[in-house]
């Protein structure tokens, strides 16, 4: 953990909790890895409807994690990109096995069939799949 986030200990799960563990932090890796928002404002156009200071909380503690950068925009010099690190990229298959999870027991999930079955199927797979999409961009 960095020096603005102290670790109540060291104990795996407790450093995977204080790194991403509220609902808000994975919706924002979500949205990175998934449906590819990039910037503050298309975070708050989720349908969770996350508040302007804790999105901007939530950004500033990943960024301090080194979970996700920033950059200026290229068109819009008053706009911040964000992207997933490599240690962001790396939640991918956490990000996969609670999907597959959320599947199988939400029965109204909004998770597209075809990616629950590929899960069920060929996990490692997709997830090599998706990481190969990445090196290309």
């Amino acid at each position: 953990m960095s020096e603005d986030f102290p670790s109540r200990s060291h104990c795996p799960i407790n450093y995977a909790l204080e790194s991403f563990g509220d609902k808000w932090t994975l919706l924002i890796i979500r949205d990175l890895m998934f449906k590819t928002k990039t910037s503050f404002n298309e975070f708050l156009s989720s349908n969770e409807k996350i508040s302007t200071n804790i999105l901007a909380d939530r950004l500033r503690r990943l960024e301090s994690l080194g979970i996700v950068s920033k950059e200026v925009s290229d068109e819009n010099r008053s706009k911040l990109i964000y992207s997933l690190t490599r240690k962001g990229r790396d939640l991918l298959p956490i990000m996969m096995e609670i999907t597959q999870w959320s599947g199988r027991y939400d029965p109204q999930t909004n998770a597209p069939e075809a990616l629950l079955k590929r899960l069920e199927a060929d996990k490692l797979g997709l997830i090599k799949d998706i990481e190969a999409g990445w090196e290309h961009k």
